[in-house]
């Protein structure tokens, strides 16, 4: 069998989707290239990386920043593309004459924690090989939710000091904002820790999506800044109903699952709105990831799971059922890998910079240390009230703060009344499929 070496990396990430705190972007490259899972742990923050070492490509992301590839077969030897985006990788092969061996099913996720391995020969391509290196432990936090709010709160803390660090200092913050626990948390972490930089908290502001005037997450967002007289930061983000547009979402987001279309469409009017609003606005705040760190997701709507397999498999929410998984997607990945586009791509496309100091890789290994079996003695009820609890004694020991939480709502649902929500997310998960497929059949 006769095989050809690939003949180049084509590489069009944006280097500016990179938020790495402790080392420039060549460093944590330069450590990827060995492929050394410990030294890429070691890359604090949020990154998607691509390396090159003899006949070996390595590439590897954190949570928050997706990094998809594909190969290209050109008459003198292949080529990988790699790019956050399908269309990205779509509009090169269009560029460069080869758009007919071009489908989005064709590309490839990298899977969020593993360094993904690709020997540098094509024809026929080369299956890649995956190493995990981030590989928090199990119950390693005593059963105390005073212990473990402080550590992971104190976690969650420590990423936004990192952040607000690396920005300017001047630069205006906001914070997508609902009143919920884990939105409530990042503005409270956010204000307590710009007061101790010793930075002017004027720069901050709490945005609420609300449609023509109204929804259940203004009135609560209201009350939740109200009780700590913070309602001055607070501001209202009024669209028009027709600015929430699934069929939008999906070409954002390149995606289909029913939940993450509706979360993307609204992180998408909110963009719109605040963008329309402020021309140069660029740093976002939000507290993606608080649920699949602290397992808060309903487990009774989703017939493939149990409240065993949620509480005994490492890391599911974030990953889904791991590589060696007959039901982990090569096109897609799994879990909140695969969905961190429903925050990542509404906000990048409208020039925004976005972050979640719940997606670090410090803030999950925390959270993976909870004790949940023994905290919950596989009781659903107690586990949904597991992050309210924790997270609220987390902010009164970092902040001083008493967090009020409220009954837990999806962004999406506080948003629109049901009569709105169903006019606006009445589609099937098979009618999305079919949008998503149509903008590639056009």
């Amino acid at each position: 069998m006769h095989v050809q070496p690939l003949r180049e990396i084509v590489d069009l990430t944006d280097p500016s989707s990179n938020l790495i705190f402790n080392m420039t972007v060549e460093e944590a490259r330069a450590r990827l290239a060995e492929g050394d899972p410990e030294k890429v742990r070691g890359i604090e923050g949020n990154f998607a990386l691509i390396a090159r070492r003899g006949e070996t490509v390595r590439m590897a992301r954190s949570l928050a920043v997706p990094l998809r590839y594909f190969i290209a077969k050109r008459s003198d030897g292949p080529a990988l593309v790699a790019a956050h985006r399908i269309d990205t990788i779509g509009e090169w092969t269009t560029r460069e004459g080869l758009r007919d061996q071009f489908h989005p099913t064709y590309t490839r996720m990298v899977p969020a924690h593993y360094i993904t391995e690709i020997a540098l020969v094509g024809c026929p391509d080369p299956n890649p090989t995956y190493r995990r290196f981030f590989t928090p432990r199990h119950n390693t936090l005593p059963a105390d939710l005073d212990e473990i709010g402080r550590r992971y709160v104190g976690a969650a803390a420590d990423g936004i000091a990192k952040w607000l660090l690396s920005i300017p200092s001047h630069a205006p913050v906001g914070v997508c904002f609902s009143g919920g626990v884990d939105s409530g948390a990042v503005f409270l972490l956010t204000y307590h820790t710009m007061l101790r930089l010793g930075q002017n908290p004027g720069r901050l502001k709490a945005f609420v999506l609300c449609v023509e005037g109204d929804g259940a997450d203004l009135h609560q967002a209201r009350a939740f800044l109200d009780r700590f007289h913070l309602g001055l930061f607070l501001e209202a983000i009024d669209v028009p109903d027709d600015m929430v547009d699934a069929q939008q979402a999906i070409r954002v987001i390149e995606d289909y699952k029913p939940l993450d279309v509706q979360a993307a469409a609204m992180m998408l009017a909110l963009c719109r709105g605040i963008r329309q609003r402020y021309p140069d606005w660029t740093y976002l705040l939000d507290g993606d990831g608080g649920d699949e760190n602290l397992k808060d997701y309903p487990i009774e709507e989703n017939t493939e799971l149990t409240i065993r397999s949620v509480l005994n498999n490492r890391l599911l929410y974030h990953e889904g059922w791991g590589v060696d998984s007959i039901k982990h997607s090569l096109v897609y990945s799994g879990g909140l890998s695969r969905g961190c586009t429903r925050g990542f791509a509404p906000a990048r496309s409208l020039g925004f910079s976005s972050f979640s100091p719940f997606t670090l890789p410090n803030v999950v290994e925390v959270a993976e240390g909870i004790p949940f079996i023994s905290l919950t003695d596989w009781n659903h009820e107690k586990l949904y009230s597991l992050k309210g609890q924790i997270v609220s004694r987390g902010v009164a020991a970092i902040t001083g703060m008493e967090m009020p939480v409220f009954e837990k709502r999806r962004f999406q649902n506080g948003v629109l009344d049901s009569q709105r929500f169903a006019k606006r997310f009445s589609h099937s998960d098979a009618a999305y499929r079919r949008m998503f497929q149509a903008a590639y059949d056009a």
